[in-house]
C-alpha cells in the first residue's frame, strides 16, 4: 500500500538520508522525538569520516544546550628522549607546522561548490549515516542528474529512498509500504538539480575552512515543514565531498558521510525506478 505522509521522515533523513538516517532509518524516516539520544552502533569498519559525535547531536538546540559537555581526552605520553652514544640527549629538531588551506570568501567557496557539483552527471559510492537518535546506518548512493537518485541501505534495515526524476518514494520492504513525496520538498536538491547554483537555489548564511575542508552552510525555506538547515563539508585537496549536516525545521540533526565516490561508472537505471502500481 502508498501512504501520503508528512515529510518529517525525509528531510530527517535529509533524505532518506533519511537516507541519512535510515537506512537508514529503522523505521529509517519516521524519526520520534526523544528526551535523551542513544548511543551510536559501533562502526564496523574504520573510516575517516564522519568524526566522532558530541554529546547532544540530533536532540533540538534546547535540549541539546543542557548536555553536560564530553570530559577532554587524556593528553598522550610524552615520547622518550633519543641519546646519542654517548648517552647524552640528542636535539630533536622542531616540527614544521601544517600549512592549512587559505580560507574562501563566501563568493569563491559557492563558485568551487558550484563547479564541482555541475562537473558529473553521475554518481555512486557509499554512505555513513548518524540517524537524530543517534543510531548509525551504512549504505550504498546512486544519483543520476537531473533528479535521480537512490539511498539502498544495509540489512538489517529494510527501507530505500527512491527519486525517478518527478517523485521520492521512501519504501520499506519489510512493511511493503510506499510514501510518496515531490522532489522539490526535499532538502537535497543540490545532489539532483541538473545546474547547480548554491546562492540562487538557497540562502548561504556562512562560509568557514579548517585545513583542508571547507564548510558552507545554506538554508532551503522550501522543504515540507518549514527551514531546513545544510552544512556541505567539502575536501578541498581531494576536490570532492566529504560530508553534509541537515538539520529539519523540527531542530534534529542528522549526518551522511560519503566515501568511495565515483562519478564515471553509469548507475543501472532499474535503480531509479518507482512502482506507481502501489498507488493504485
Amino acid at each position: 500500500m502508498t501512504n501520503f505522509s508528512p515529510m518529517p521522515a525525509l528531510a530527517a533523513a535529509a533524505l532518506a538520508l533519511a537516507l541519512a538516517s535510515g537506512p537508514v532509518f529503522a523505521q529509517p524516516l519516521d524519526i520520534k522525538p526523544t528526551a535523551q539520544p542513544a548511543a551510536p552502533r559501533a562502526a564496523q569498519r574504520a573510516f575517516p569520516l564522519p568524526p566522532i559525535r558530541p554529546a547532544g547531536l540530533g536532540l533540538p538546540r534546547t535540549e541539546a544546550a543542557a548536555q553536560p559537555a564530553s570530559t577532554a581526552s587524556a593528553p598522550p605520553p610524552a615520547p622518550e628522549p633519543v641519546v646519542t652514544a654517548n648517552n647524552e640527549p640528542r636535539a630533536t629538531p622542531a616540527a614544521k607546522p601544517s600549512r592549512p588551506s587559505a580560507p574562501l570568501s563566501k563568493a569563491e567557496a559557492v563558485e568551487r561548490l558550484n563547479t564541482y557539483f555541475n562537473g558529473f552527471s553521475t554518481l555512486q559510492g557509499d554512505f555513513i549515516q548518524f540517524a537524530a537518535d543517534g543510531r548509525r546506518f551504512e549504505g550504498k548512493l546512486y544519483i543520476q542528474r537531473p533528479g535521480k537518485m537512490r539511498f539502498e541501505y544495509r540489512p538489517p534495515v529494510t527501507m530505500e529512498v527512491i527519486a525517478d526524476g518527478t517523485s521520492v518514494a521512501i519504501r520499506d520492504r519489510k512493511l511493503a509500504t510506499q510514501d510518496l513525496y515531490s522532489i522539490g520538498q526535499t532538502p537535497l536538491k543540490f545532489l539532483l538539480k541538473e545546474q547547480m547554483n548554491l546562492e540562487k537555489d538557497s540562502i548561504v548564511t556562512g562560509v568557514s575552512t579548517k585545513g583542508d575542508i571547507l564548510s558552507l552552510k545554506l538554508e532551503d525555506r522550501s522543504t515540507l515543514g518549514g527551514t531546513s538547515k545544510i552544512t556541505l563539508n567539502f575536501d578541498l585537496a581531494a576536490n570532492a565531498l566529504r560530508q553534509w549536516v541537515v538539520i529539519d525545521p523540527q531542530g534534529y540533526e542528522t549526518s551522511v558521510s560519503v566515501y568511495n565516490l565515483d562519478t564515471q561508472r553509469r548507475p543501472d537505471q532499474k535503480n531509479f525506478v518507482i512502482n506507481y502500481e502501489r498507488v493504485l
